[in-house]
């Protein structure tokens, strides 16, 4: 090493010095006096900014120390030092920068909105894809690639209260992203210990924020000026429909940031239209000023303008799209629908009949128009209740005992508003009332308590029953049980504990914070005969696709895509099986069912059938009403409900806006211009830098030999392995601790696994932590515990060649420059292969590293071994030419994956060159010396 000092002004990005007693990487300069600096042997979270300039000691030039025949180690140290070498790398040096940090493999219609957001200089983007095809995981995607790039340091994700942990979660597990939560419950102690004048956002770069707790009019204008330049909205649909005070300030804040035209704004919604045009016009408006309104349709060459401004912007996928056009078919599990029909007997039908007579005389003695829609409105919410269960209309009942319920709480109740003001009402509502009902409310109550201690006998929950036999024994499933109320599943959770003692049963509903419904669900995994009977506040916000793979809707919902959502919630990118069940429960003589299922429930099937796609409820709350109303009359039996009321043509006006549904559903079928983007020209380039990182292959290859070589191998679970947490030692086990890994797990390595075996890919603590362990013990030895620091040279013998070889492992470095603006560094793990006397490689890359896969047939013992890899060093001078030949030769060849992906993408003004920072660094050097067969 030199002892002349240096400042930041001499150093470039990938220049190696030498400060506070260490070696580091430069890898950036954010200004004239700062260097940001990763320790040679760290990681990326090991990381410094410093001054030099304040330094005590100079920081001076640095250069790797090669490898030393007094540090000699056996093969299989040097196939952990090399796999380690490459997985624990995190800045590839290929066109997607990302590829390194993610923990999840794209199918190639995920790759679309990347690509599509590549050609935007701002990413304006509503990525609006069905349910469960990977929303979440394609936004994530595109916000990875501009971290990386140097795009942005620093963004805010958006969404729904319940959301808020789903998203923490996912960007640690799949974008090796740690992000803060803001939320009202958290952001007081988050504020603490901030200077004064700083915010939440300025001291957490990374934050996923409540949209109902930065919405605020007090909160508002604060969070826009210090608003990160990235943005992620979910649910984005929920910000600009109805006229709901909520509604309006979650739009009036996404107004504010948009008003910022340097700001990325990624919009991500399953349901883009709902019906209503101006929603859908506040909703585009958002992406460019030019989509606020569309063109008059008359004239063609601006609504063609208009499209093409759309197709820049907005990306949508059905779930035949993906099947079809991409030919995906096999990134989802095959869905099985079925219907599964009960008669309704004795005092159960009776009760229903009961309470229909009950709610037409409230009906008849109310008095004006409006007393008359609460009345309806009331008789509508309370009916589903008593269609739900007896101890859902109990509680209903007694509820409406307690005084007058307001219209604007009962229609979300009755239609399952998709608002997310209202996702966790899953309350029984009050239903109105007056002084003349007490007696006759006193009677249902009475009827209704004894159908709760009847609960058993109840033909709905027998054929529950029948159903979850059926797929946990037949089908080997494992069941979600979805509920409208909370008394209806907490009844219908303890009586399938009573029923199903084998099993683990739990009930989730809005009893519960989003916290604890979480661990709730997490706690299932240890069961492995599981039962989860839920609300509709799971319909939303947690996935469950790891652990269940089948849906029974107990309840009909009177919302279709309600029904999407909660297939959604275990149908989804992700489910290991093969199939998903969804089974929807309905009476056959019920009049709230027969009701549904005439007005609501066959019209959306027969749009769905016939354009693919799942339409909402019309949004005329009046219509539906009056329709369902007038079908439940006619389900009756009572003569006293035929043709009381005059809904006049009800059905007819409801017909009418079912079918203008179908013709807006049609529309949005239009094929925008992404469909040109042809991910196959840009996959080949994607797959050679995952190769080149390191595959599934080379993962389990890695973490079997590095918990063998600490002695804690993983053992055999089937077809599966079985890792032991507890048992590592104690460096390794205190960072998978606070990474929430514990205990024993079965764990897979492949793309396609069973719901209980937990996927480990490149980016997965485990594998990053052991990686990272194995390449700092070798590079620095002290730093680790026991058997993890490993030697970087070895001699062995081989038939796999036939000649004296001396392999090389480097480490490249390369500067990417950017369209002039940014430098980033870049790192490659590679190989070079020298014959004897040879100062030429005759294998480079992945052939020469595969040379170190070959078994050695046996070793070498001193002093001959360390002579040969003494020879082997004073040849190192000799190799400089060749290696640096060869760095040169990559950035040439990376350069022009650039320009082929840039091609693909039809970028315009955005140029990348790459060039190699040498001298290369020689982490390891063996020598393989041929035996005679």
């Amino acid at each position: 090493m030199t002892v002349a000092s240096i400042t930041p002004s001499q150093l470039q990005i990938g220049d190696l010095v030498h400060a506070r007693g260490r070696e580091w990487i430069v890898l950036g300069k954010p200004s004239e006096s700062q260097v940001r600096i990763r320790p040679l042997s760290g990681s990326e979270d090991d990381a410094i900014l410093i001054a030099p300039m304040l330094e005590r000691i100079p920081m001076r030039e640095a250069s790797f120390v090669s490898p030393s025949a007094d540090q000699l180690d056996t093969q299989n140290a040097a196939q952990l030092l090399t796999d380690a070498l490459r997985l624990s790398l995190r800045r590839g040096a290929g066109p997607f920068r990302s590829a390194a940090h993610l923990g999840v493999e794209p199918r190639a219609y995920q790759l679309v909105p990347l690509l599509m957001a590549m050609r935007l200089e701002v990413k304006r983007m509503l990525i609006a894809d069905d349910v469960g095809i990977g929303k979440t995981i394609e936004a994530g995607m595109i916000l990875r690639e501009m971290l990386d790039r140097g795009e942005v340091d620093s963004f805010t994700v958006l969404c729904p209260p319940h959301l808020v942990d789903q998203w923490v979660g996912e960007l640690a597990e799949k974008f090796d992203i740690d992000a803060v939560a803001v939320t009202s419950a958290r952001a007081r102690a988050l504020e603490q210990g901030i200077a004064l004048g700083d915010t939440i956002f300025g001291v957490h770069p990374f934050t996923v924020v409540s949209l109902d707790y930065i919405k605020a009019d007090s909160r508002r204008e604060t969070f826009a000026q210090a608003c990160p330049r990235m943005v992620i909205v979910d649910e984005a649909h929920s910000c600009v429909g109805g006229s709901e005070k909520g509604t309006q300030q979650r739009f009036a804040l996404l107004q504010r940031l948009a008003e910022d035209a340097g700001r990325h704004m990624l919009l991500l919604t399953a349901t883009p239209h709902s019906g209503n045009q101006d929603a859908y016009a506040r909703l585009l408006s958002l992406l460019h000023v030019d989509l606020a309104s569309s063109p008059d349709t008359l004239d063609g060459n601006a609504l063609e303008r208009y499209r093409r401004r759309l197709a820049q912007h907005f990306v949508q996928r059905r779930r035949p799209d993906i099947a079809g056009h991409w030919g995906e078919g096999g990134a989802f599990a095959v869905p099985m629908k079925a219907d599964a029909h009960y008669n309704l007997l004795g005092d159960f039908q009776t009760f229903q009949e009961d309470v229909l007579e009950y709610c037409l005389g409230v009906a008849t003695r109310a008095d004006g128009v409006q007393a008359r829609r609460l009345a309806f409105w009331g008789t509508l919410a309370l009916m589903r209740c008593v269609g739900s269960s007896p101890a859902a209309a109990l509680s209903a009942l007694r509820n409406r005992l307690g005084g007058t319920a307001e219209e604007a709480l009962l229609a979300p109740a009755i239609f399952d508003d998709d608002d997310d003001q209202f996702a966790d009402t899953d309350v029984e509502p009050a239903t109105a009332g007056d002084s003349e009902e007490t007696v006759e409310l006193k009677k249902l109550i009475s009827q209704a308590e004894n159908l709760v201690s009847r609960f058993a006998e109840d033909p709905k929950l027998r054929e529950l029953i029948v159903q979850i036999k059926d797929l946990t024994e037949e089908k080997k499933a494992r069941p979600v049980i979805f509920c409208r109320f909370i008394a209806t599943a907490e009844a219908v959770g303890e009586a399938l504990r009573a029923k199903f003692k084998s099993h683990t049963v739990e009930v989730v509903t809005g009893r519960l914070t989003p916290e604890e419904r979480r661990d709730r669900v997490e706690a299932m995994i240890d069961h492995p005969n599981r039962i989860l009977v839920a609300t509709d506040c799971l319909s939303e916000g947690i996935n469950l696709q790891s652990l269940f793979n089948a849906v029974i809707h107990y309840d009909l919902n009177w919302n279709p895509t309600r029904h999407q959502q909660r297939d959604g919630r275990v149908d989804r990118f992700g489910q290991q099986a093969e199939k998903v069940w969804s089974v929807m429960m309905f009476g056959r003589n019920s009049i709230i069912d027969g009701a549904v299922i005439k007005v609501i429930t066959e019209k959306m099937k027969r749009i769905e059938k016939e354009t693919g796609v799942v339409v909402p409820v019309p949004e005329d709350s009046s219509s539906v009403s009056n329709a369902l109303m007038q079908a439940m009359l006619l389900q009756s039996n009572k003569p006293r409900a035929q043709g009381i009321f005059d809904f006049g043509d009800a059905d007819a006006k409801l017909e009418t806006q079912w079918r203008n549904a179908e013709e807006t559903a049609t529309k949005s079928q239009t094929r925008y211009a992404q469909t040109a983007l042809k991910p196959e020209e840009v996959l080949p380039e994607w797959q050679k830098l995952r190769d080149l990182l390191g595959g599934p292959e080379e993962v389990e290859r890695f973490t079997r030999r590095a918990l063998a070589r600490i002695d804690t191998p993983l053992g055999e679970q089937g077809s599966h392995w079985r890792v032991r947490y507890d048992e590592l030692p104690q460096q390794l086990r205190e960072k998978l601790v606070a990474r929430n890994l514990t205990g024993a797990r079965t764990i897979g390595f492949g793309d396609k696994l069973p719901p209980d075996v937990g996927q480990v890919g490149r980016t997965h603590p485990l594998v990053a932590t052991l990686a990272e362990t194995m390449a700092e013990g070798a590079l620095d030895p002290g730093g680790v515990e026991g058997k993890a620091a490993l030697g970087r040279a070895g001699v062995w013998m081989t038939r796999s060649v036939d000649k004296l070889t001396t392999l090389l492992v480097l480490r490249l470095r390369f500067k990417l420059v950017t369209s002039g603006r940014r430098t980033l560094l870049a790192e490659e793990a590679t190989g070079l292969a020298f014959g004897p006397n040879a100062v030429e490689p005759f294998a480079t890359g992945s052939e020469a590293l595969v040379l170190l896969e070959h078994e050695a047939t046996r070793s070498i013992e001193p002093p001959a071994n360390r002579r040969q890899v003494a020879n082997a060093l004073d040849r190192l001078e000799e190799y400089q030419p060749a290696i640096a030949s060869y760095a040169a030769e990559r950035a040439a060849t990376l350069s022009h994956d650039h320009e082929r992906v840039k091609a693909a993408t039809r970028g315009e003004g955005v140029t990348t060159t790459v060039d190699a920072v040498l001298p290369a660094d020689v982490i390891g050097l063996y020598v393989l010396v041929p035996e005679a067969n």
